[in-house]
């Protein structure tokens, strides 16, 4: 089980988020390629060790978080809010 550490309402089972898969930066709409757009939406790079990634508390505070994980052993070093939406 993957317990993670909402800053709003505690330690939490991962079944009360959604995973919104790795963070990256979004491209530049004024100056983006559709290649660029491409990239952004469908390839990531999913490699095992240590990765960001947007996480949805939707049976808790209704927020996203920026959650540093490695995927490898679920240890997480950080957690971040990053707002309601």
């Amino acid at each position: 089980m993957l317990l993670i550490p909402c800053p709003h309402c505690g330690l939490r089972n991962s079944s009360e988020f959604t995973y919104h898969g790795e963070q990256h930066t979004r491209p530049d709409p004024q100056e983006a390629t559709a290649a660029m757009w491409r990239d952004y939406l469908y390839f990531h790079d999913n490699a095992a060790g240590s990765a960001v990634e947007q996480w949805f508390h939707a049976a808790g505070c209704r927020r996203y978080l920026s959650v540093a994980r490695d995927t490898v052993t679920n240890e997480i070093t950080e957690v971040r809010d990053r707002g309601s939406g």
